[in-house]
Protein backbone atom coordinates (compact mmCIF):
# COMPACT_ATOMS: atom_id res chain seq x y z
CA UNK A 1 0.00 0.00 0.00
CA UNK A 2 3.05 2.55 1.02
CA UNK A 3 4.33 1.51 -2.40
CA UNK A 4 1.39 2.55 -4.41
CA UNK A 5 0.75 5.65 -2.93
CA UNK A 6 4.59 6.75 -3.30
CA UNK A 7 3.77 5.83 -7.26
CA UNK A 8 0.95 8.08 -7.00
CA UNK A 9 2.41 11.09 -5.24
CA UNK A 10 4.83 11.39 -7.68
CA UNK A 11 2.23 13.10 -10.35
CA UNK A 12 0.14 16.01 -9.78
CA UNK A 13 1.79 17.80 -6.99
CA UNK A 14 2.07 21.46 -8.31
CA UNK A 15 -0.17 23.22 -7.03
CA UNK A 16 0.52 25.89 -4.44
CA UNK A 17 -0.44 25.31 -0.61
CA UNK A 18 -2.60 28.78 0.37
CA UNK A 19 -4.93 25.28 2.77
CA UNK A 20 -3.24 24.40 5.52
CA UNK A 21 -5.34 21.74 8.00
CA UNK A 22 -4.30 20.72 10.86
CA UNK A 23 -5.69 17.27 12.48
CA UNK A 24 -6.10 17.33 16.19
CA UNK A 25 -4.78 19.44 18.68
CA UNK A 26 -2.97 19.41 22.05
CA UNK A 27 0.86 20.23 22.36
CA UNK A 28 1.54 19.32 18.73
CA UNK A 29 -1.26 20.83 17.46
CA UNK A 30 -1.53 24.20 18.69
CA UNK A 31 2.79 24.31 18.51
CA UNK A 32 2.18 24.07 15.05
CA UNK A 33 -1.07 26.67 14.37
CA UNK A 34 1.33 28.80 16.88
CA UNK A 35 4.21 28.66 14.55
CA UNK A 36 2.29 28.99 11.12
CA UNK A 37 0.14 31.30 12.19
CA UNK A 38 2.88 34.00 13.51
CA UNK A 39 4.65 33.89 10.57
CA UNK A 40 2.87 32.92 7.85
CA UNK A 41 -0.64 33.68 8.64
CA UNK A 42 -0.77 36.81 6.24
CA UNK A 43 -0.70 34.28 3.34
CA UNK A 44 -1.70 31.16 4.30
CA UNK A 45 -5.61 29.78 5.34
CA UNK A 46 -4.96 27.87 8.90
CA UNK A 47 -7.52 25.73 10.30
CA UNK A 48 -7.08 23.58 13.05
CA UNK A 49 -10.12 20.51 14.20
CA UNK A 50 -10.38 19.25 17.32
CA UNK A 51 -12.93 18.11 19.61
CA UNK A 52 -13.22 18.62 23.19
CA UNK A 53 -14.28 14.97 23.83
CA UNK A 54 -11.25 13.57 22.62
CA UNK A 55 -8.75 13.69 25.68
CA UNK A 56 -4.88 14.64 24.88
CA UNK A 57 -2.19 12.99 26.27
CA UNK A 58 -1.19 16.01 27.60
CA UNK A 59 1.61 14.21 29.65
CA UNK A 60 4.35 15.98 28.20
CA UNK A 61 5.27 18.69 31.20
CA UNK A 62 9.20 18.90 30.95
CA UNK A 63 11.63 20.46 28.41
CA UNK A 64 14.58 20.94 27.27
CA UNK A 65 16.67 24.31 26.28
CA UNK A 66 14.86 24.39 22.94
CA UNK A 67 11.76 25.49 23.61
CA UNK A 68 13.45 28.52 24.78
CA UNK A 69 14.49 29.34 21.78
CA UNK A 70 11.43 28.77 19.88
CA UNK A 71 9.77 31.05 21.73
CA UNK A 72 12.24 33.82 21.27
CA UNK A 73 11.49 33.00 17.71
CA UNK A 74 7.98 33.12 17.80
CA UNK A 75 8.26 36.54 20.27
CA UNK A 76 6.24 34.70 22.91
CA UNK A 77 6.80 36.89 26.12
CA UNK A 78 8.28 34.77 28.82
CA UNK A 79 7.30 36.22 31.98
CA UNK A 80 3.22 36.05 30.10
CA UNK A 81 3.51 32.47 28.88
CA UNK A 82 4.92 30.93 32.54
CA UNK A 83 2.26 32.78 34.64
CA UNK A 84 -0.17 31.51 31.99
CA UNK A 85 1.07 27.83 32.22
CA UNK A 86 1.84 27.73 36.13
CA UNK A 87 5.86 27.31 34.83
CA UNK A 88 8.60 26.47 36.51
CA UNK A 89 12.24 26.67 35.46
CA UNK A 90 14.11 23.50 34.79
CA UNK A 91 18.62 23.01 34.95
CA UNK A 92 18.63 19.39 34.43
CA UNK A 93 17.32 15.92 35.26
CA UNK A 94 18.12 13.90 38.48
CA UNK A 95 18.94 10.42 37.70
CA UNK A 96 18.03 8.71 41.14
CA UNK A 97 19.51 4.93 41.46
CA UNK A 98 19.95 4.38 37.63
CA UNK A 99 23.91 3.50 38.06
CA UNK A 100 23.21 1.78 40.78
CA UNK A 101 21.29 1.63 43.82
CA UNK A 102 21.50 4.12 46.23
CA UNK A 103 23.43 6.26 43.76
CA UNK A 104 22.44 9.36 41.87
CA UNK A 105 23.68 11.80 39.05
CA UNK A 106 22.57 15.01 37.09
CA UNK A 107 22.23 15.38 33.35
CA UNK A 108 22.03 19.11 33.64
CA UNK A 109 21.95 21.75 30.94
CA UNK A 110 24.80 23.96 29.72
CA UNK A 111 28.63 23.57 29.90
CA UNK A 112 30.90 21.50 32.45
CA UNK A 113 34.33 22.79 32.44
CA UNK A 114 36.53 24.49 29.53
CA UNK A 115 37.28 22.93 26.79
CA UNK A 116 40.99 22.42 24.66
CA UNK A 117 40.64 22.99 21.15
CA UNK A 118 42.58 19.11 21.02
CA UNK A 119 40.02 18.16 23.95
CA UNK A 120 37.11 18.33 25.96
CA UNK A 121 37.04 19.34 29.72
CA UNK A 122 36.56 15.70 30.79
CA UNK A 123 40.23 14.72 29.83
CA UNK A 124 41.46 17.06 32.20
CA UNK A 125 39.16 16.45 34.72
CA UNK A 126 40.39 12.41 34.41
CA UNK A 127 43.62 13.51 35.08
CA UNK A 128 42.72 15.39 37.96
CA UNK A 129 40.72 12.81 39.52
CA UNK A 130 43.77 10.30 38.98
CA UNK A 131 45.65 12.65 40.43
CA UNK A 132 44.04 13.43 43.26
CA UNK A 133 43.17 17.00 42.19
CA UNK A 134 39.63 16.67 41.19
CA UNK A 135 36.03 16.60 43.20
CA UNK A 136 33.11 15.55 41.43
CA UNK A 137 32.47 16.06 37.94
CA UNK A 138 29.44 17.97 38.60
CA UNK A 139 31.10 20.97 40.56
CA UNK A 140 32.12 22.16 37.64
CA UNK A 141 29.28 23.42 36.03
CA UNK A 142 27.35 26.41 36.94
CA UNK A 143 23.55 24.91 35.82
CA UNK A 144 24.27 21.55 37.67
CA UNK A 145 25.40 23.22 40.99
CA UNK A 146 22.20 25.69 40.91
CA UNK A 147 19.95 22.71 40.76
CA UNK A 148 21.75 21.04 43.54
CA UNK A 149 21.36 24.21 45.33
CA UNK A 150 17.60 24.51 43.93
CA UNK A 151 18.37 28.07 42.93
CA UNK A 152 17.71 29.92 39.67
CA UNK A 153 18.06 33.58 38.04
CA UNK A 154 18.73 34.84 34.48
CA UNK A 155 22.32 36.13 33.89
CA UNK A 156 23.67 38.65 31.44
CA UNK A 157 24.20 37.23 27.86
CA UNK A 158 22.12 34.41 28.43
CA UNK A 159 24.79 33.21 30.60
CA UNK A 160 22.39 30.30 32.10
CA UNK A 161 21.00 27.74 30.26
CA UNK A 162 17.37 26.57 31.36
CA UNK A 163 13.90 24.82 29.96
CA UNK A 164 10.98 24.91 31.66
CA UNK A 165 8.26 22.36 33.58
CA UNK A 166 4.95 23.58 32.25
CA UNK A 167 1.14 22.43 32.88
CA UNK A 168 0.68 20.82 28.92
CA UNK A 169 -3.44 21.28 28.93
CA UNK A 170 -2.60 24.76 29.77
CA UNK A 171 0.14 25.29 27.22
CA UNK A 172 -1.96 24.09 24.23
CA UNK A 173 -4.85 26.43 25.60
CA UNK A 174 -2.06 29.40 25.75
CA UNK A 175 -1.09 28.66 22.48
CA UNK A 176 -4.47 28.34 20.95
CA UNK A 177 -5.39 31.75 22.13
CA UNK A 178 -1.65 33.31 20.42
CA UNK A 179 -2.64 31.05 17.28
CA UNK A 180 -6.10 32.67 16.80
CA UNK A 181 -4.41 36.23 17.38
CA UNK A 182 -2.55 35.41 14.13
CA UNK A 183 -5.41 34.22 12.26
CA UNK A 184 -5.39 30.33 12.82
CA UNK A 185 -9.26 29.02 12.81
CA UNK A 186 -10.48 26.15 15.15
CA UNK A 187 -13.07 24.00 14.48
CA UNK A 188 -14.43 21.91 17.10
CA UNK A 189 -15.70 18.49 15.64
CA UNK A 190 -15.02 15.11 15.29
CA UNK A 191 -13.57 13.74 11.82
CA UNK A 192 -15.67 11.19 10.49
CA UNK A 193 -13.01 10.40 7.57
CA UNK A 194 -10.40 11.53 5.64
CA UNK A 195 -10.79 11.73 1.57
CA UNK A 196 -8.30 11.45 -0.71
CA UNK A 197 -7.54 12.54 -4.46
CA UNK A 198 -7.46 8.80 -6.04
CA UNK A 199 -5.25 9.05 -8.78
CA UNK A 200 -2.36 11.14 -6.65
CA UNK A 201 -3.21 9.62 -3.24
CA UNK A 202 -3.15 12.76 -1.38
CA UNK A 203 -5.66 13.90 1.22
CA UNK A 204 -7.92 16.41 -0.14
CA UNK A 205 -10.03 16.79 2.76
CA UNK A 206 -11.35 15.64 6.49
CA UNK A 207 -14.83 14.80 6.45
CA UNK A 208 -16.27 15.80 9.92
CA UNK A 209 -19.25 14.09 12.24
CA UNK A 210 -21.39 16.72 10.89
CA UNK A 211 -20.92 15.85 7.24
CA UNK A 212 -18.43 19.14 6.71
CA UNK A 213 -15.57 19.06 3.87
CA UNK A 214 -12.48 21.07 5.12
CA UNK A 215 -10.43 21.09 2.44
CA UNK A 216 -6.91 21.81 1.89
CA UNK A 217 -3.73 21.74 0.49
CA UNK A 218 -1.19 20.76 2.77
CA UNK A 219 -2.56 18.48 6.32
CA UNK A 220 -0.77 18.18 9.27
CA UNK A 221 -1.58 14.61 11.76
CA UNK A 222 -1.79 15.59 15.10
CA UNK A 223 -4.28 12.90 15.76
CA UNK A 224 -2.13 12.05 18.20
CA UNK A 225 -1.26 7.73 18.54
CA UNK A 226 -3.91 6.51 15.92
CA UNK A 227 -2.25 8.34 13.48
CA UNK A 228 -5.40 8.72 11.46
CA UNK A 229 -3.90 10.91 8.85
CA UNK A 230 0.14 9.73 8.21
CA UNK A 231 -0.81 6.06 9.18
CA UNK A 232 -4.03 4.82 8.59
CA UNK A 233 -4.98 7.15 5.59
CA UNK A 234 -1.46 7.52 4.09
CA UNK A 235 -0.58 3.56 5.21
CA UNK A 236 3.19 4.71 6.61
CA UNK A 237 4.16 2.11 8.37
CA UNK A 238 5.64 1.77 12.29
CA UNK A 239 8.96 1.04 12.74
CA UNK A 240 9.05 -1.10 16.52
CA UNK A 241 11.95 -0.07 18.83
CA UNK A 242 10.84 -2.28 21.51
CA UNK A 243 13.65 -4.37 21.16
CA UNK A 244 16.30 -1.63 22.71
CA UNK A 245 13.28 0.34 24.74
CA UNK A 246 11.25 -2.45 26.67
CA UNK A 247 8.78 0.18 28.74
CA UNK A 248 5.39 0.22 26.59
CA UNK A 249 2.98 1.63 29.35
CA UNK A 250 3.12 4.83 31.83
CA UNK A 251 0.87 5.70 34.23
CA UNK A 252 0.48 9.31 35.28
CA UNK A 253 -1.18 11.55 37.84
CA UNK A 254 -1.28 14.77 39.51
CA UNK A 255 -1.06 16.04 42.97
CA UNK A 256 -0.61 19.15 45.30
CA UNK A 257 2.44 20.51 45.52
CA UNK A 258 4.18 19.83 49.02
CA UNK A 259 6.85 22.36 49.26
CA UNK A 260 9.22 24.86 47.52
CA UNK A 261 9.22 23.66 43.46
CA UNK A 262 12.93 22.57 42.42
CA UNK A 263 14.33 23.53 38.81
CA UNK A 264 15.31 20.01 38.26
CA UNK A 265 12.85 16.77 36.56
CA UNK A 266 13.18 13.92 39.14
CA UNK A 267 13.49 10.67 37.22
CA UNK A 268 13.46 7.45 39.92
CA UNK A 269 14.59 4.06 38.52
CA UNK A 270 12.75 1.26 39.87
CA UNK A 271 12.96 -2.65 39.69
CA UNK A 272 10.95 -2.42 36.05
CA UNK A 273 11.02 0.94 34.69
CA UNK A 274 11.28 4.20 36.07
CA UNK A 275 9.28 7.44 38.23
CA UNK A 276 9.04 10.70 36.93
CA UNK A 277 8.15 13.91 39.67
CA UNK A 278 7.52 17.09 37.72
CA UNK A 279 6.92 20.71 40.23
CA UNK A 280 5.00 23.11 38.70
CA UNK A 281 3.62 26.56 40.58
CA UNK A 282 0.66 24.92 41.52
CA UNK A 283 0.65 21.03 41.60
CA UNK A 284 3.33 18.15 40.71
CA UNK A 285 3.03 15.97 37.53
CA UNK A 286 4.03 12.74 38.40
CA UNK A 287 4.07 9.60 36.19
CA UNK A 288 5.96 5.58 36.10
CA UNK A 289 6.86 4.30 32.99
CA UNK A 290 7.21 0.18 32.83
CA UNK A 291 7.85 -2.37 31.06
CA UNK A 292 4.84 -4.76 30.69
CA UNK A 293 7.18 -7.63 30.26
CA UNK A 294 8.73 -7.10 33.50
CA UNK A 295 5.49 -6.18 35.30
CA UNK A 296 2.02 -5.68 35.35
CA UNK A 297 -0.12 -2.60 35.39
CA UNK A 298 -1.22 -2.71 38.85
CA UNK A 299 2.05 -3.07 40.49
CA UNK A 300 3.09 -0.30 38.48
CA UNK A 301 -0.25 2.30 39.92
CA UNK A 302 1.02 0.49 43.58
CA UNK A 303 4.55 1.73 43.47
CA UNK A 304 3.54 4.96 41.92
CA UNK A 305 0.60 5.62 44.67
CA UNK A 306 3.47 4.50 47.33
CA UNK A 307 5.72 6.85 46.01
CA UNK A 308 4.26 9.99 45.83
CA UNK A 309 4.18 13.06 47.82
CA UNK A 310 1.07 15.14 48.26
CA UNK A 311 -3.02 14.74 47.88
CA UNK A 312 -3.88 12.77 44.57
CA UNK A 313 -5.92 15.60 42.72
CA UNK A 314 -6.44 13.24 39.57
CA UNK A 315 -7.06 9.63 38.70
CA UNK A 316 -4.16 7.97 37.66
CA UNK A 317 -4.04 7.50 33.45
CA UNK A 318 -2.59 4.29 31.82
CA UNK A 319 -0.92 4.88 28.77
CA UNK A 320 0.21 2.35 26.11
CA UNK A 321 2.52 3.13 23.80
CA UNK A 322 4.99 1.46 21.13
CA UNK A 323 8.54 3.10 21.40
CA UNK A 324 9.57 4.24 17.93
CA UNK A 325 8.65 5.89 14.50
CA UNK A 326 6.80 6.11 11.55
CA UNK A 327 9.20 5.27 8.60
CA UNK A 328 8.27 8.55 6.88
CA UNK A 329 6.98 11.45 8.91
CA UNK A 330 6.34 13.34 5.46
CA UNK A 331 4.27 11.56 2.34
CA UNK A 332 2.07 13.06 -0.03
CA UNK A 333 0.84 16.11 1.08
CA UNK A 334 0.56 14.83 4.74
CA UNK A 335 2.93 15.59 7.76
CA UNK A 336 3.09 13.78 10.80
CA UNK A 337 4.19 15.86 14.11
CA UNK A 338 4.31 14.61 18.01
CA UNK A 339 2.37 11.00 18.75
CA UNK A 340 1.37 10.94 15.10
CA UNK A 341 4.77 10.40 14.17
CA UNK A 342 6.56 8.24 16.66
CA UNK A 343 7.12 8.12 20.28
CA UNK A 344 10.02 7.89 22.31
CA UNK A 345 9.46 7.44 26.45
CA UNK A 346 9.92 10.94 28.64
CA UNK A 347 13.13 9.77 29.58
CA UNK A 348 14.52 12.77 28.64
CA UNK A 349 12.15 15.16 27.83
CA UNK A 350 12.25 15.06 24.03
CA UNK A 351 9.08 14.95 22.85
CA UNK A 352 8.30 18.68 22.69
CA UNK A 353 11.47 19.18 21.33
CA UNK A 354 10.73 16.62 18.33
CA UNK A 355 7.35 18.51 17.44
CA UNK A 356 9.35 21.64 17.41
CA UNK A 357 12.23 20.45 14.89
CA UNK A 358 9.44 19.37 12.39
CA UNK A 359 7.50 22.53 12.84
CA UNK A 360 11.14 24.44 11.98
CA UNK A 361 11.81 22.25 9.41
CA UNK A 362 8.72 22.85 7.43
CA UNK A 363 8.73 26.44 7.88
CA UNK A 364 12.46 26.72 6.48
CA UNK A 365 11.25 24.65 3.73
CA UNK A 366 7.61 25.28 2.96
CA UNK A 367 6.60 24.36 0.11
CA UNK A 368 4.75 27.51 -1.31
CA UNK A 369 4.38 26.43 -5.41
CA UNK A 370 3.59 22.75 -4.44
CA UNK A 371 5.00 19.62 -2.84
CA UNK A 372 8.09 18.26 -4.01
CA UNK A 373 10.00 14.82 -3.50
CA UNK A 374 13.32 16.48 -3.40
CA UNK A 375 12.00 18.45 -0.10
CA UNK A 376 9.78 15.37 1.17
CA UNK A 377 12.92 13.17 1.14
CA UNK A 378 15.39 16.07 2.58
CA UNK A 379 12.29 15.89 5.47
CA UNK A 380 12.29 12.65 6.02
CA UNK A 381 15.93 12.10 6.15
CA UNK A 382 16.63 14.95 8.47
CA UNK A 383 13.83 13.70 10.93
CA UNK A 384 15.16 10.35 10.69
CA UNK A 385 18.65 11.61 11.69
CA UNK A 386 16.61 13.28 14.64
CA UNK A 387 14.58 10.55 16.38
CA UNK A 388 18.04 8.00 15.60
CA UNK A 389 20.27 9.85 17.67
CA UNK A 390 17.78 10.66 20.42
CA UNK A 391 16.81 6.94 20.53
CA UNK A 392 20.30 6.10 21.14
CA UNK A 393 20.94 8.63 23.65
CA UNK A 394 17.90 7.26 25.79
CA UNK A 395 18.69 3.20 24.73
CA UNK A 396 22.18 4.62 26.77
CA UNK A 397 20.56 5.26 30.05
CA UNK A 398 19.54 1.19 29.99
CA UNK A 399 22.71 -0.38 28.54
CA UNK A 400 25.31 1.34 30.34
CA UNK A 401 24.90 0.55 34.17
CA UNK A 402 25.76 -1.22 36.68
CA UNK A 403 22.90 -2.69 37.83
CA UNK A 404 21.64 -6.54 37.28
CA UNK A 405 19.61 -6.59 39.96
CA UNK A 406 16.08 -7.50 38.26
CA UNK A 407 15.51 -9.13 35.19
CA UNK A 408 14.57 -5.82 33.40
CA UNK A 409 17.88 -4.19 34.54
CA UNK A 410 19.97 -7.39 33.26
CA UNK A 411 18.30 -7.64 29.97
CA UNK A 412 18.61 -3.99 29.32
CA UNK A 413 22.28 -4.13 30.21
CA UNK A 414 23.04 -6.94 28.20
CA UNK A 415 21.06 -6.40 25.34
CA UNK A 416 23.05 -6.16 21.88
CA UNK A 417 22.30 -1.78 20.60
CA UNK A 418 22.30 -0.18 17.52
CA UNK A 419 25.94 -0.15 16.13
CA UNK A 420 25.93 3.81 16.00
CA UNK A 421 25.32 3.70 19.58
CA UNK A 422 27.79 0.58 20.47
CA UNK A 423 30.78 2.83 18.65
CA UNK A 424 29.92 6.26 21.42
CA UNK A 425 30.28 3.59 24.23
CA UNK A 426 33.23 2.19 22.74
CA UNK A 427 35.02 5.22 22.02
CA UNK A 428 34.05 7.07 25.07
CA UNK A 429 35.21 4.06 26.98
CA UNK A 430 38.53 3.90 25.29
CA UNK A 431 39.68 7.28 25.02
CA UNK A 432 37.03 9.18 26.87
CA UNK A 433 36.53 10.74 23.51
CA UNK A 434 32.56 11.81 22.02
CA UNK A 435 32.02 13.69 19.10
CA UNK A 436 28.62 15.19 18.18
CA UNK A 437 26.76 14.42 14.56
CA UNK A 438 25.74 17.03 12.61
CA UNK A 439 23.02 18.77 14.12
CA UNK A 440 21.89 16.33 16.80
CA UNK A 441 20.39 17.48 19.93
CA UNK A 442 22.51 16.10 22.51
CA UNK A 443 25.56 18.29 22.79
CA UNK A 444 28.89 16.19 23.88
CA UNK A 445 28.72 17.26 27.63
CA UNK A 446 25.19 15.54 27.44
CA UNK A 447 26.45 12.61 26.44
CA UNK A 448 30.08 12.53 28.88
CA UNK A 449 27.11 13.60 31.93
CA UNK A 450 25.35 10.60 31.02
CA UNK A 451 28.30 7.72 30.22
CA UNK A 452 29.81 9.10 33.58
CA UNK A 453 27.15 9.33 35.68
CA UNK A 454 25.83 5.66 34.34
CA UNK A 455 29.16 4.25 35.99
CA UNK A 456 31.61 3.95 32.62
CA UNK A 457 35.08 5.20 33.26
CA UNK A 458 37.76 5.64 30.06
CA UNK A 459 40.47 3.89 30.10
CA UNK A 460 42.73 6.94 29.31
CA UNK A 461 42.33 10.74 28.31
CA UNK A 462 43.80 12.84 25.88
CA UNK A 463 48.16 13.49 26.11
CA UNK A 464 47.08 17.89 26.35
CA UNK A 465 45.88 16.67 29.86
CA UNK A 466 49.22 15.52 30.25
CA UNK A 467 50.98 19.30 28.97
CA UNK A 468 49.82 20.56 32.58
CA UNK A 469 51.60 19.72 35.64
CA UNK A 470 50.23 19.43 39.21
CA UNK A 471 50.27 23.04 40.16
CA UNK A 472 48.40 24.05 36.85
CA UNK A 473 46.24 21.70 36.59
CA UNK A 474 44.81 22.06 40.32
CA UNK A 475 44.42 26.19 39.51
CA UNK A 476 42.56 25.56 36.35
CA UNK A 477 40.28 23.60 37.80
CA UNK A 478 39.89 25.22 40.81
CA UNK A 479 39.50 28.58 39.26
CA UNK A 480 36.32 26.91 36.68
CA UNK A 481 34.79 25.16 40.42
CA UNK A 482 35.34 28.34 42.33
CA UNK A 483 33.99 30.65 39.62
CA UNK A 484 30.87 28.53 39.67
CA UNK A 485 30.47 28.04 42.95
CA UNK A 486 30.84 32.23 43.27
CA UNK A 487 27.82 32.57 40.64
CA UNK A 488 25.35 30.44 41.97
CA UNK A 489 25.77 32.21 45.37
CA UNK A 490 24.45 35.01 43.89
CA UNK A 491 21.26 33.35 42.18
CA UNK A 492 17.88 33.48 44.50
CA UNK A 493 16.49 30.45 45.45
CA UNK A 494 14.27 29.29 42.78
CA UNK A 495 10.84 29.47 44.14
CA UNK A 496 11.36 33.09 45.20
CA UNK A 497 12.57 33.91 41.44
CA UNK A 498 9.45 32.27 40.27
CA UNK A 499 7.05 34.12 42.82
CA UNK A 500 8.77 37.22 41.81
CA UNK A 501 9.21 37.00 37.95
CA UNK A 502 6.03 34.98 36.91
CA UNK A 503 3.54 34.67 39.23
CA UNK A 504 -0.14 32.19 38.32
CA UNK A 505 -2.04 33.85 36.49
CA UNK A 506 -5.90 33.62 36.00
CA UNK A 507 -7.21 30.47 35.92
Amino acid sequence: MENNNENKQQRGRGRPIRRVVIAGGGTAGWMAAAALARTLGKVLDIKLVESDDIGTVGVGEATIPSLVHFHRLLDIGEQEFMAATRATFKLGISFESWRARGEDYIHSFGMTGTDHWTAGFQHFWLKGRDRGLASDYGDYCLELVASQEKRFGHLPNQGINYAYHLDATRYARYLRRFSEHFGAQRIEAKIASVDTDPATGDITALVLDSGTRIEGDLFIDCTGFRSLLLGQTMGVEYEDWSQWLFNDCAIAVQTESTGPAVPLTRSMAHDWGWQWRIPLQHRTGNGIVFSSRHTDEATARATLLGNIEGKVLTEPRVIRFTPGQRKKVWAGNCIGLGLASGFLEPIESTSIHLIQRGIVRLLQIFPTHGVQQSDIDEFNAQAEEDIRTIRDFIILHYKVTNRRDTPYWHDAATMPVPDSLQHRIDLFRDSARVFREGNELFAENSWVQVMLGQGMTPERWHPSADLMGDDELRGFLDGIKNGVRRTVSQLPPHQQYVERYCPAGKP
